[in-house]
């Protein structure tokens, strides 16, 4: 590991949708240089280094994973190989950002996390939304009890494709919005239903629809697509103080806060039963707006450097993992109620 006083050198695995981003992200944390990049494809190492050029490449991913002057790595490629990567990565001592979802299953995931606690790596799992600052203004609003008790969450993620074959609509989109709702509640769900449909791949479902059950009661619904004709990045989170919306796709004012909600009448007269709707006021803050992705980057680097925990740790991408688990069994019995283990 790196001291103080010299750089973190990072080697990123995988140069598909993500890997690019972090190779330009981590060139510009102070105190990191990307080492070195690995992809399988020669035609994306081309790019790669016609993008960053003095860039170091290769084709097989121990000169990574395996490598004396690596620090630290990055994984970016399909979920299918990141265990075996994370592993190799892990063995050889050094610490691990793994794109999400951490593994493919719990016992993977878990795998994971307990080698890292034996070699002492620190492992953090790409769930970029917990850095984003929408995410963060809503925690904040609700730690503070500004919406009151919380009742629901809905959430829509949908788009026209891009379609995968690896993985299907539930662990491609829905593994942000668990991680979204495990954040903001601090919780981990208790149960998942969930329905969906394959339509252009058999066993690789195309639509989803989960819904999950949390402590206190709390509700919280995911709708997934890859078939949609609009963009959708949108949740709602249901108080008995206040509402807030979240629209991912309204770069000017993305939170919203309703000051709305529905009261009993104590005035009614005996035997009836009314409730009284309250409109207040819209609000909407001033957020300082920034690229969560650079911001997860930046984290990773500061937790290397302290030795500490970050927020989307290994164990909180395994629960995420844990809930797609579930979430798969009760697709595969059309939407049965799966009670969640964690054990």
């Amino acid at each position: 590991m790196a001291s103080s006083s010299t750089p973190v050198r990072i080697g990123v695995i995988g140069l598909g949708q993500w890997g690019p981003n972090h190779v330009r992200n981590f060139r510009l944390v102070e105190g990191c240089e990307v080492g070195r990049v690995c992809d399988s494809a020669e035609p994306r190492l081309a790019l790669a280094r016609k993008q960053f050029p003095g860039l170091e490449t290769a084709r097989d991913p121990r000169s990574v994973t395996q490598a004396a002057d690596i620090d630290a790595v990055v994984v970016a490629t399909p979920v299918q190989s990141h265990f075996k990567l994370v592993r190799q990565a892990l063995e050889a001592g050094k610490d691990v950002l793994c794109e999400k979802p951490l593994a493919l299953n719990s016992t993977e995931a878990r795998a994971l996390c307990a080698l890292a606690r034996r070699k002492r790596r620190i492992l953090m799992v790409g769930h970029v939304f917990l850095y984003n600052p929408a995410t963060l203004h809503l925690k904040q609003a609700i730690d503070r009890g500004e919406l009151g008790r919380i009742y629901y969450m809905d959430a829509v993620r949908t788009n026209l494709g891009p379609v995968r074959s690896d993985v299907g609509v539930v662990y491609d989109l829905a593994s942000h919005d668990i991680s979204i709702f495990n954040f903001l509640l601090g919780a981990k769900p208790e149960s998942v239903s969930a329905v969906g449909g394959a339509f252009l791949q058999k066993g690789i479902e195309d639509i989803g629809f989960l819904t999950l059950t949390y402590p206190r009661g709390i509700i919280c619904h995911v709708h997934t697509s890859w078939l949609n004709p609009r963009k959708v990045r949108q949740l709602t989170v249901v108080g008995d103080s206040k509402m807030a919306v979240w629209d991912d796709m309204n770069h000017l004012e993305p939170v919203r806060y309703y000051d709305k909600g529905v009261m009993p009448d104590n005035y009614a007269s005996f035997g009836e039963f009314h409730m009284i709707l309250r409109d207040g006021a819209i609000t909407t803050p001033r957020l300082k707006l920034y690229e969560p992705l650079l911001r997860q980057d930046q984290e990773f680097i500061d937790c290397l450097r302290a030795r500490r925990t970050p927020a989307a740790s290994g164990e909180f991408g395994s629960q995420v993992v844990r809930v797609l688990e579930a979430a798969k069994v009760s697709l595969g019995h059309g939407g049965r109620i799966t009670r969640i283990s964690y054990r």
